[in-house]
C-alpha cells in the first residue's frame, strides 16, 4: 500500500466522521458541562467578560503549573472549563467584584441531548402542571424517574429541592432563558444544576434507561441513570439496528467507568461476536466502525464501585451517501414501563431547535428509550439473541438430577443384590471342611463386595459426588 493509498484512506476516514457527527452542534454531553471542549473565552457572547490564560492563573487553585497534563481540559488557552466539577463551566477573570474573581460562562451549545431547557416559572400557571414533590436530596435522575414512574413525558428541578412533572412546556407564558438562571446546585449532589429560584431546568424522562431498541440513522444512548452514576448490579443492552446501512459508527463522548468488573462491549448483532470491550484501564481513544447494520451494545456493573457511566453518538453510514436521513415526526412511545426482551422497549425520537448566537437554527436529535425488562442472560459479556438463549443454570440443573438418578438407581440394585445375598447363605452339611471351603469360595465375591467398609465408602462418594454436581457450577 503506498503513501497515497494511506493518506486518502485518512482524510476519508475524517470525512465521514466529521459528516455523521455534523448534526450535532450541541459540544456538551453532561449535565454540567464537565465535557466542554469549545473555544468559548468569555463569560458571555454578549457583554461577557473576557475569561484569564488558565497558564497565567498561579495564584489561583486551578492552572496549568498544577494540572500540566491537561486535566479538566486546561492549557496554554483561555477557554471556559469546568476543571472542577461544579454545575457549569466557568473561567477566571481579571475584574474583581465584590472579591469574585471567577465567572460562569453562559455557552448557548453546551447543552446536553435530553436538557430541554431553563424556563421561567410565574407559578400561575405552573410550568410543569403534573405531580411534584420536594426532597433534600434531590438529584436529576431522581427527579426523572419519580416523573418517568408516573408517566410523564418531562420533569423539571427548581431552586436545588423541587421536583415538577408535566407532559409539555407552554413557551408562550414561559420563556426559555440562559442557563445561567438555572446553575442551582440539586442538594443531593453539587455537582448537578437544579434550576434557580423561579427557573426550572426541564429535562426529558427518558435519560437514564437500561437498554432500548434503536432504529434511526443516529442517536446518543446514556448510560443507566445518567447524570446520576450507575447503580449496582446492572445488565443493560441497547441493539442498534439501521436497515440498510453499510456500518455503523461509534463515538464515545464522555466514559467514566469505575473498575475492571464493569464494562462496555460492542458485538456483532448477528454473530454475537465482541467487536471491542471497554473498561477503566481499556477506554475508548478512537471511534469505533463496526460494518454491518446491527450492533448490539452491551453494559454490565458489579454490586462495588459506582460512577457516572458514559454518553455514545452513533451514526449509520451508508455505502453511496453518508449524508443522514432525520426521522420525521415524534414517537413518544411508551414510558415508564419494562418491556419485555422479546418484545423490546418502545423507541423514542424527538428533536429540538437550538440556537445560536449567530441566529443560526439546527435540529439536534437525540434518541433515547425506555427501560427493557429484566435480560434474559446474567452472564457478563454473553448475548443469547432473539431466539437463543444462554440457559446455564438450567442446564446444570438437569445434568445434576439425572446423574442422581442414576446413582439412586444402581443404589437401588446394590441394596437388593446385598439382601438376596444375606437371606441365601450356603449352609454348612455334614460334608464337612469341603463343604465349608466350597460355600466360602461361593460367597466370597460377595463379601468382598459388600464388605461394610467398602458400603460406607461408596456412600461417602455418593454424598460428596452429590454435592459436587451444584446447579450453580458454571462452565
Amino acid at each position: 500500500m503506498d503513501s497515497w493509498t494511506v493518506i486518502s484512506a485518512l482524510l476519508l476516514a475524517g470525512f465521514i466522521s466529521s459528516t455523521a457527527f455534523s448534526h450535532f452542534d450541541t459540544e456538551c454531553y453532561t449535565a454540567n458541562g464537565e465535557d466542554y471542549r469549545g473555544f468559548q473565552n468569555q463569560t458571555s457572547l454578549h457583554g461577557g467578560k473576557p475569561c484569564l490564560f488558565w497558564n497565567e492563573t498561579f495564584q489561583h487553585p486551578y492552572n496549568t503549573l498544577k494540572y500540566p497534563n491537561g486535566e479538566g481540559g486546561l492549557g496554554s488557552h483561555n477557554y471556559c472549563r469546568n476543571p472542577d466539577g461544579d454545575v457549569q463551566p466557568w473561567c477566571y477573570i481579571a475584574d474583581h467584584e465584590d472579591g469574585i474573581y471567577w465567572r460562569y460562562c453562559d455557552i448557548p451549545t453546551c447543552q446536553m441531548p435530553g436538557n430541554l431547557g431553563c424556563f421561567k416559572d410565574s407559578g400561575d400557571p405552573p410550568t410543569l402542571s403534573g405531580t411534584s414533590e420536594t426532597s433534600n436530596k434531590l438529584t436529576i435522575q431522581n427527579c426523572i424517574s419519580f416523573c418517568r414512574k408516573q408517566r410523564y413525558k418531562l420533569a423539571g428541578m427548581e431552586s436545588g429541592y423541587a421536583c415538577f412533572c408535566g407532559n409539555e412546556v407552554d413557551l408562550h407564558d414561559h420563556g426559555e432563558s440562559p442557563s445561567m438562571e438555572c446553575n442551582h446546585v440539586c442538594f443531593g449532589d453539587h455537582t448537578q444544576p437544579c434550576g434557580g429560584d423561579g427557573w426550572v431546568i426541564v429535562f426529558d424522562t427518558r435519560v437514564g434507561a437500561c437498554g432500548g431498541n434503536y432504529t434511526s440513522p443516529s442517536g446518543v444512548i446514556y448510560s443507566p441513570d445518567f447524570p446520576d452514576k450507575y447503580a449496582p448490579g446492572r445488565v443493560c443492552y441497547w441493539t442498534v439496528q439501521v436497515p440498510g446501512s453499510s456500518a455503523i459508527l461509534f463515538n464515545f463522548t464522555f466514559f467514566d467507568i469505575s473498575d475492571q468488573t464493569d464494562m462496555v462491549e460492542l458485538l456483532d448483532g448477528y454473530t454475537n461476536r465482541v467487536v471491542a470491550r471497554f473498561d477503566w484501564r481499556s477506554p475508548p481513544r478512537e471511534l469505533v466502525n463496526i460494518t454491518g447494520d446491527f450492533v448490539i451494545l452491551y453494559f454490565y456493573s458489579d454490586r462495588t464501585n459506582q460512577a457516572q457511566g458514559f454518553a455514545l453518538l452513533y451514526q449509520a453510514l451508508r455505502s453511496q451517501d453518508t449524508r443522514t436521513t432525520e426521522p420525521e415526526g415524534d414517537d413518544w412511545g411508551e414510558e415508564g414501563e419494562d418491556v419485555s426482551s422479546t418484545a423490546g422497549p418502545q423507541l423514542a425520537v424527538t428533536e429540538r431547535s437550538n440556537s445560536t448566537s449567530n441566529g443560526r437554527s439546527s435540529q439536534i436529535l437525540y434518541v433515547i428509550t425506555s427501560s427493557p425488562g429484566k435480560p434474559e442472560h446474567n452472564m457478563p459479556g454473553q448475548w443469547a439473541g432473539r431466539s437463543e438463549t444462554t440457559g446455564h443454570n438450567a442446564m446444570w440443573t438437569i445434568y445434576a438430577l439425572a446423574a442422581l438418578l442414576i446413582l439412586t438407581v444402581i443404589a437401588m440394585v446394590a441394596k437388593l443384590l446385598l439382601h438376596i445375598t444375606v437371606k441365601s447363605p450356603n449352609i454348612p452339611t455334614g460334608s464337612g471342611s469341603d463343604s465349608c471351603s466350597q460355600s466360602t469360595a461361593s460367597s466370597e465375591p460377595w463379601i468382598i463386595l459388600y464388605r461394610p467398609s467398602t458400603i460406607s465408602l461408596f456412600k461417602k462418594k455418593l454424598k460428596n459426588h452429590h454435592g459436587d454436581l451444584s446447579p450453580l457450577v458454571g462452565n
